[in-house]
């Protein structure tokens, strides 16, 4: 595997972590996995719905607020843009498989890329005279070419789908969306941080390995 796509994508967390006990893991009652939300939501369940909104919101909220430009800031709030992505994703829930929330993730991802587009070309339309640098990737593909080139894109999309799922969820928050551990386990319904970066750990040592399989 390209050495340079295993420093821009973390690879490194593929080391062996120690198991450190947590004292902040969840109770067993407020775990609820990806699939059972996105099935329930699927179903018209309006509480799941706000549940999602809740676990994504906030790593989403960071991500997208560090992709805009300043001089494009202000004409509306991030959370806004975070929010609109979600509920465009979650209307095309019927196009989805429950039991495959990672290709949902993947396709909330290029929502949010569009709103981001669409946020700093209404803000470049504005007479302030100020000039703002529009160098965002056009969409979810283009984004992934800048981290670790052209020609691993496709291997990294065929290597992510043959890991199970749980660990194809963490990933792409992980390395696409730079959640942070808390953040995934939120957004995932997992037991602890450090659960996640177990999962995570090793999904990655996977995933490298299936990638040099592909290539």
């Amino acid at each position: 595997m390209s050495g340079a796509f295993a420093a821009a994508w973390g690879l490194r967390e593929t080391q062996q972590v120690p198991l450190v006990e947590n004292s902040e893991r969840k109770p067993i009652e407020d775990i609820e996995s990806t699939r059972d939300l996105l099935a329930r939501v699927k179903g018209g369940d309006d509480a799941a719905h706000e549940r999602v909104y809740r676990r994504f919101v906030p790593g989403l909220k960071r991500w997208a607020s560090g992709r805009i430009p300043p001089q494009a800031r202000g004409l509306v709030e991030t959370e806004d843009i975070v929010q609109l992505s979600l509920i465009r994703a979650l209307g095309q829930i019927e196009r989805f498989d429950p039991r495959r929330p990672g290709a949902f993730l993947a396709y909330l991802h290029q929502i949010l890329i569009n709103c981001v587009r669409d946020e700093i070309r209404r803000a470049g339309r504005r007479p302030s005279g100020d000039e703002i640098k529009d160098d965002f990737p056009d969409d979810r593909r283009a984004m992934l070419e800048e981290t670790m080139g052209s020609n691993l894109v496709e291997v990294y999309e065929r290597s992510l789908a043959r890991l199970p799922e749980n660990q194809q969820e963490s990933i792409v928050l992980r390395v696409e969306f730079g959640f942070t551990y808390r953040e995934i386990s939120e957004a995932l319904g997992r037991p602890s941080p450090n659960a996640v970066r177990m999962e995570i750990t090793r999904g990655l040592a996977r995933l490298a390995e299936v990638m040099n399989e592909e290539t």
